[in-house]
């Protein structure tokens, strides 16, 4: 199951546009950290991690109920961190 809803796919292609990015120099990859055994109440959680290809510079953001990684993705990218390092 994913859990990058397509409203956060969308918010997260934006920012990149924002900021004159290009998506393929981006990578998204998911991982799920639910307990199968836990109350489903809470949904599914995980987290994703971000990684520039051309930087090799990586971040991980929590996700899943009431988490908002694409507005953490978003103040990274207006602090310079996914910049190659200088």
């Amino acid at each position: 199951m994913r859990l990058i809803e397509s409203d956060e796919r969308r918010d997260f292609l934006a920012a990149l546009q924002r900021h004159g990015l290009d998506e393929g120099d981006f990578e998204l990859l998911e991982a799920d950290t639910t307990d199968p055994k836990g109350d489903e109440n809470f949904g599914l959680q995980g987290y994703v991690t971000v990684t520039r290809l051309s930087t090799g510079i990586t971040r991980e953001y929590p996700i899943g109920y009431e988490t908002d990684w694409v507005q953490h993705f978003r103040h990274d990218l207006e602090a310079g961190v996914f910049t190659k390092p200088g």
